[in-house]
Formats: C-alpha cells, sequence, structure tokens
C-alpha cells in the first residue's frame, strides 16, 4: 500500500509517499545515533555501491547541511564516484528517492527528487530539508527507536537508448477494389492471390484460403490483406492501415470484416483466418460468382530516425 504526495515546483522533491516495500539499490543502519551531535560529527557517508555501472555513496547530515540551508533538518544526498570531465565523460541523468524506515510499522517514508544531470562537476544532489529533526526524534514515529534509524536510496539511470521515431499522419483517398471467383465451394487448399491494386502510394493484394489457411484448414474460409514488396520498406519502417473486406454474392454481402493494423517488412500480411465457416458456404452456392470487395485506406506511417 502507498500513499502519495505531489509538491510543487519551488521543491526539489517531486514526489513523497509512504510505502511497504525497502531500498532496492543501498540501505544503511546507524546505531548510537546520539554519537554524531556528542562527537560533533557533521556528516555520515557511507560505503560505495554500484548501480548502473557507476559507483555511488549515500550522504547524511545527522544534524543539519549548514552550507545548503538544512537547519533543523537531517539532510541527504547522494554523491556519483569517479565521474571523468564533462568533456570527456558527459553528464548522466538520474532520478532519486531517498527513504526513512518507520520501524513501527516496517514502512519507509520516501522522497523523489526530480530529474538531475550528474557530471564530475556536480557530481552530488540531494534534500537539504529531508526531515525536521522534530519528527526524526519523536519517539512515536517510529524513525529513532533504540537510538537506531535505517535510510535507503534507489537511483534510477535515465539512458538515451539512441532510437528513435517519426510518425506520419496523413490519410490517403480511400481505394475499393473487386475480385470476382467462380464456384467458391470447388476451390481447393491453394492459396489464391487477387491482381494488385495501389493506393497510399503502396501495392496491395488479397489472399484467400478457400479450405482455410495451416490454423483453420477444413474450418474456415481464410482471407488476409497483403502488403506488396514490403521487403522494400525501410528499416523500422510501418504502414497504418483502416482496411475492410466484404464477400457478397449476387450484389448481397454474405459477411464482413473490418480492421486496423500496423504493417511492414515483418508483419506484411494481416487479416482473418476465420473469416467465415466453410459450412456455411455451401448454403449460399450456386455457379453464381461470388465478389470479395476490399476498401483499403493508408492512415499514416512511422519510420525509425537517424
Amino acid at each position: 500500500m502507498t500513499s502519495l504526495e505531489t509538491c510543487n515546483e519551488a521543491n526539489p522533491v517531486v514526489t513523497k509517499e509512504i510505502r511497504d516495500v525497502a531500498p532496492a539499490d543501498y540501505v544503511l543502519t546507524i546505531k548510537s545515533f546520539s554519537s554524531f551531535a556528542k562527537n560533533n560529527i557533521e556528516k555520515h557517508e557511507s560505503e560505495e555501491f554500484e548501480v548502473g555501472g557507476y559507483k555511488w555513496k549515500l550522504i547524511i547530515y545527522p544534524q543539519e547541511d549548514k552550507s545548503q540551508e538544512g537547519k533543523d533538518h537531517i539532510s541527504v544526498y547522494l554523491a556519483v564516484l569517479g565521474m571523468s570531465p564533462p568533456q570527456h565523460g558527459g553528464p548522466i541523468h538520474v532520478a532519486v528517492r531517498f527513504s526513512l524506515r518507520d520501524q513501527f510499522h516496517n514502512k519507509y517514508f520516501t522522497e523523489q527528487g526530480r530529474v538531475m544531470r550528474v557530471h564530475a562537476l556536480k557530481a552530488e544532489w540531494g534534500i537539504p530539508r529531508y526531515m525536521p529533526l522534530e519528527t526524526f526524534i519523536d519517539k512515536s514515529k517510529g524513525y529513532l527507536v533504540d537510538d537506531t534509524c535505517v535510510f535507503g536510496v534507489e537511483v534510477f539511470i535515465i539512458k538515451n537508448s539512441g532510437v528513435a521515431e517519426c510518425l506520419t499522419l496523413k490519410e490517403s483517398t480511400p481505394c475499393t477494389h473487386e475480385w470476382n471467383i467462380c464456384r467458391l465451394s470447388s476451390l481447393g487448399d491453394t492459396c489464391l492471390y487477387s491482381d494488385a491494386f495501389t493506393t497510399g502510394d503502396y501495392k496491395w493484394k488479397v489472399l484467400l484460403y478457400p479450405r482455410g489457411d495451416s490454423a483453420c484448414r477444413g474450418e474456415n474460409l481464410s482471407v488476409f490483406l497483403s502488403l506488396v514488396d514490403s521487403d522494400k520498406l525501410a528499416s523500422g519502417q510501418k504502414v497504418n492501415v483502416e482496411y475492410g473486406i466484404r464477400l457478397k454474392r449476387q450484389c448481397k454481402e454474405v459477411q464482413s470484416k473490418d480492421a486496423t493494423s500496423w504493417f511492414s517488412s515483418s508483419a506484411s500480411e494481416w487479416g482473418w483466418p476465420s473469416f467465415m465457416p466453410l459450412k456455411t458456404v455451401p448454403e449460399c452456392q450456386t455457379d453464381h460468382s461470388w465478389v470479395i470487395e476490399t476498401k483499403v485506406k493508408v492512415l499514416g506511417t512511422t519510420s525509425k530516425l537517424p
């Protein structure tokens, strides 16, 4: 169970929450917390831990970080180690969650900061006013129990995968194609192709399996729309198409299906393996011709950007 609070723009914290899940990356248990004040210890740096190929430290100011206006507050920071200068290694983008355990209820008070850029000249980021000392030492809160407290941190590195896409929404003029077929029920198992027709600068064909494709052999009439020369599409290019297929006899519609699909070199055929049960075809079958009417409209295309 998690409760969530959204903070305002002036605050470096994006969200505050109370959650059940322990911090995933690093947990620091501090015993004899009062020794910080007794020995005038300004801060504590954790051992190194690794996340996303980088080494980090959790830094706790138990009384206040005087340099960052953290008066009367616990201050928490995350530091990255061994970063090369910006011109060599470049910055990394990171989102950080700091947590403090409520030991009475085994829950974690967590604050998440906004995404930050970390580099050699700015290798540390945190929350100077993480929690008021008054709240922290309040025995009823459960954050400091028997002079022991538990801090934690999670680090989320935002990496650019280098993948980008351009979507172009441009509807073509709808194209209607009619394919006349004689003696539908007498056709064999061979897949039949219609003549090619063009719409939206692409060529198309209709595929008909009179006795069903491999998935519906002997049970259903199977019909598909196929993008001709799909292998000529650019890498990652897809074509969004709205299409409908009607099976007609003597100008009367017997069956129809409509869909919208993305066609590509790896998915060049879309349609219906179970377009129509074969057992219903003979009921209408005579020597009259059948018509497969296909209406196609290209809605847009998408392609990878370099």
